[in-house]
């Protein structure tokens, strides 16, 4: 008889001990964690998704756009010296390179976008008329140590290039010195560009060369330019409404309103990571060197969606322990017991919360995705906490706990900068709170 009424006892400790309840209630949280981890991984899945999605469009389309050059390639013949086999002198020619850049290099862009869907995906695509001149300054041979006479002016080659050739919609036509020639493909061996054009000519010597040509292309996502000039000015307008400016240099002037955007730069080559001419190096403009050197304007459409859910998502320990620990303070404070089962259930409403915050944002947004996931999470758990504890007004002060957390996480994805200082007030606050509502638990009488 004593010893059943002694595991009674400890059946009833076991039942009413807070530690146990909080040992139960950790270990909810770490389960919790293993599907929070599978909404990270669906987050970055169609993250993934989207980004095909896109670039099949390029694919079909044209990809984003690099406009590089021109270059003047001079091929001459350099005389040495040098021992036969019977020990005499001759003279021997070999075939070397001189790569010059523009003096003057002005670029002008009109951009008119469209926007192709597929699926619930969309992706920005556009079409450019691309108006490009400038001059060539008279070629400083001697600073090359090249004699004049060693120079073959009748094969000098003028080569540009784009990132991607399908984008041209019509063959580009250069004026040189007002001469026209149709550009070819360069399949040269001596070209520093990669998918180039080029026009064969003969140049004047002891002249400036003149060009002028036009690019009727199409791309999508970005239209970016190299800067080879020693004075490089580029002007690009289009009515797409949220431009990004990337690369090395940005815009020296911009205008962005209601009818869309217009951006100015104008470089000088102090600043350009290669000279204005030198010799038979053809990876000159390769690697880091071009990378520090490409500047332009990326027109995709505004889509954080993803990067911010995956942000929200990394919050969800915090939402579903501050939850927990709410919960469990109001069991207390009020003495009516919340089976672990409904700890589950509530637990598990707020990892759903976060697929419908991922579904809802790829449809209609982030922000309005949000506000639809937490009023129905919010009004979900607070009517069952109104029906577990039979009293409206905990489960409205447990509702208005819940908006207060999740306006402030939203607060903190909005404000990226300030997330750091704005989250450690509100942890802040939060222990101050735990640290006053636990005065009126008697945790030795349990």
């Amino acid at each position: 008889m004593i010893q059943e009424i002694e595991n009674q006892k400890r059946v009833s400790w076991f039942k009413e001990s807070v530690i146990v309840k909080l040992s139960i209630i950790a270990a909810l949280i770490l389960l919790l964690l293993i599907p929070s981890a599978w909404i990270q991984n669906l987050i970055t899945e169609r993250e993934g998704t989207h980004q095909q999605v896109l670039d099949d469009i390029s694919n079909n389309w044209s990809g984003s756009q690099l406009i590089q050059g021109p270059i003047l390639i001079v091929p001459y013949k350099r005389e040495i010296k040098e021992l036969d086999s019977n020990k005499k002198e001759v003279i021997r020619l070999i075939n070397e390179t001189l790569y010059v850049l523009p003096q003057n290099l002005n670029i002008k862009a009109n951009v008119i976008t469209d926007v192709l869907h597929r699926g619930i995906f969309d992706a920005v695509v556009f079409n450019s008329k691309v108006l490009i001149n400038g001059n060539f300054g008279k070629l400083e041979l001697v600073k090359q140590g090249i004699d004049p006479s060693w120079v073959q002016y009748d094969k000098v080659r003028l080569v540009f290039s784009i990132s991607d050739l399908k984008g041209l919609k019509s063959n580009p036509v250069l004026q040189l010195n007002g001469q026209k020639f149709t550009a070819e493909p360069d399949f040269g061996a001596q070209s520093p560009l990669d998918k180039g054009l080029q026009v064969s000519f003969s140049l004047p010597k002891d002249d400036e060369l003149n060009f002028n040509f036009d690019l009727d292309l199409k791309g999508s996502d970005e239209l970016s330019f190299l800067h080879t000039g020693k004075t490089t000015n580029v002007e690009v307008s289009s009515s797409w409404l949220s431009p990004k400016f990337d690369g090395r240099y940005l815009p020296d002037t911009r205008i962005i309103n209601k009818s869309g955007f217009s951006a100015k730069w104008r470089m000088l080559y102090y600043n350009r990571p290669f000279p204005q001419q030198w010799v038979n190096d053809m990876n000159m403009l390769t690697g880091k060197k071009i990378d520090d050197a490409i500047f332009g304007v990326k027109l995709r459409l505004p889509v954080d969606q993803y990067q911010k859910t995956m942000r929200t998502t990394k919050y969800s320990t915090l939402v579903i322990l501050l939850t927990f620990v709410s919960l469990f303070f109001t069991e207390l404070i009020r003495k009516q017991r919340i089976h672990v089962f409904n700890y589950i259930l509530i637990g598990a409403a707020m990892v759903i919360y976060y697929t419908l915050l991922l579904s809802f944002s790829e449809q209609l947004g982030y922000n309005l995705a949000y506000l639809i996931a937490s009023v129905a999470t919010i009004t979900l758990i607070a009517a069952f906490t109104s029906s577990l504890l039979k009293n409206k007004q905990v489960a409205l002060l447990f509702g208005f706990i819940l908006s207060t957390l999740y306006g402030f996480i939203f607060i903190l994805i909005q404000l990226e900068q300030l997330s750091l200082m704005i989250g450690s007030i509100l942890l802040f606050i939060v222990i101050s709170l735990l640290m006053y509502f636990s005065r009126k638990i008697n945790w030795e009488k349990h």
